[in-house]
């Protein structure tokens, strides 16, 4: 499995932008599925965002294409978040799993190694 360490949560207002980072141990030469889940209060957890290192491809919710972008420095993700909506309050975890094929998905249950979350609050 992946150990995953995110930084960069925080407090911003409405319409303002943060950039979370992960650093990932434990990648080898393989291919793997790397991404962004959250969770707010009294709501199930939903996939954010993610990218297939094989390929590069990525894929993001309906609810954050275009505002959030995905990307990847060796053993870096990170996740650019920008026009900052209260909705997207929550606990952001990274998450990473071998994967080889092209297309990732937002599934929680198919990552198997998630780190420990970092907080984003958006303020109106």
């Amino acid at each position: 499995q992946l150990q995953l360490v995110e930084s960069g949560g925080g407090l911003v207002q409405s319409g303002g932008s943060l950039k979370l980072s992960c650093v990932v141990s434990g990648l080898t030469s393989g291919d793997y599925a790397l991404g962004w889940f959250r969770s707010a209060p009294d709501e199930e957890r939903e996939g954010v965002a993610c990218l297939s290192t094989s390929d590069g491809s990525t894929k993001y919710r309906d609810s954050v294409e275009g505002r959030f972008t995905i990307s990847r420095d060796k053993s870096t993700v990170y996740l650019q978040m920008n026009a900052l909506e209260p909705g997207d309050t929550g606990v952001y975890y990274c998450v990473g799993t071998t994967y080889s094929g092209n297309t990732c998905w937002l599934s929680s249950a198919w990552f198997d190694s998630w780190g420990q979350g970092t907080q984003v609050t958006v303020s109106s």
